[in-house]
Formats: C-alpha cells, sequence, structure tokens
C-alpha cells in the first residue's frame, strides 16, 4: 500500500474561470466604434484612463472583461453615458452579433479590402450624433436593408 494523503479538489475561484462572453465582445465593439468615431488611438484611450494600448485592445476584441469601474472611466473619456455600451443589446441583437457562440456558427463580416477610412469615420460622427437610440436603430435596420436589397432593388431606390 501507498502512503497516499487524500487530496482535496481544489475550488476552482468562479473569477478565474469565467471567460468573456457574448456580452463583453458587445461592449469591447462599442468602445472600439466612439473611440473611432471621436478619432482616438488606443493609446490615447489608454493613456486617459491609465491603461496600456495593448489593454485598449483586449478590451475591445473582448478578450478581456472590463469592469464596471473601468467602464465608466472609458465612458466618461468618450464622452458617453454608461448605457451607450449596452444600447441595442436585446434577445435580437445578440442574435446577430457576428462572434455569437449562440448560433453554433460564426457569421462572416463583409469588409472590403479598399475600406475608405474617412468615409466610415464621417459615417460613424453622423451616425452618434443622433442622440436617439431608437432612432438610431431605425437607421441602421435601413442601412442593413440597403445592404440586403438585390441590386435592381437598390438601384431604382437611388433613382
Amino acid at each position: 500500500m501507498t502512503d497516499q494523503k487524500p487530496t482535496k479538489p481544489k475550488r476552482k475561484n468562479s473569477r478565474q474561470t469565467a471567460q468573456p462572453g457574448a456580452v463583453d465582445r458587445y461592449v469591447g465593439m462599442k468602445v472600439r466604434t466612439r473611440r473611432s468615431a471621436l478619432r482616438l488611438s488606443q493609446e490615447q484611450l489608454g493613456s486617459a484612463v491609465g491603461l496600456t494600448f495593448q489593454q485598449v485592445q483586449k478590451y475591445e476584441k473582448g478578450v478581456n472583461r472590463i469592469s464596471a469601474s473601468r467602464l465608466l472611466e472609458i465612458s466618461r473619456v468618450l464622452e458617453v453615458d454608461i448605457s451607450y455600451f449596452f444600447e441595442g443589446l436585446n434577445e435580437e441583437e445578440k442574435s446577430r452579433l457576428p462572434y455569437t457562440p449562440l448560433l453554433g456558427e460564426q457569421k462572416e463580416l463583409y469588409v472590403p479590402v479598399f475600406i475608405d477610412q474617412r468615409e466610415v469615420s464621417d459615417l460613424l460622427q453622423a451616425y452618434y450624433r443622433i442622440r436617439n437610440a431608437q432612432v438610431r436603430l431605425h437607421f441602421l435596420d435601413l442601412l442593413k436593408s440597403f445592404g440586403s436589397a438585390k441590386k435592381e432593388t437598390a438601384n431604382s431606390v437611388l433613382e
């Protein structure tokens, strides 16, 4: 017989095992979108809240979770109410997230190879000047409908 001591199963700290989820990625996406709209670099945002640009990058990608106090600091720098980061996050929106694990597969995002950064920045700035969240969501739905419309339909709308 061997003299092995019975070992207690190690308790996992829930903080250590919790992985960022769809909401964390959504919040990170909103941070990136707003930062880009204000034309701030990751380094500038990080400096303003006491982070490295790498940490900001991890937050934006949803690799690391953003604590409530850190999110409040970020919201102040980005000049938005903290609720901005959760706007539009309902069951329907969660299902449309490009990286949600709820779908069982990843959706692909269409990003043109030669994207006009200035045009995208102008569009984002105009979009976030719309103060009413419902109007913004309706506008977003309208834009999406143009993107998914058949070529003939889109051309006929523009004529």
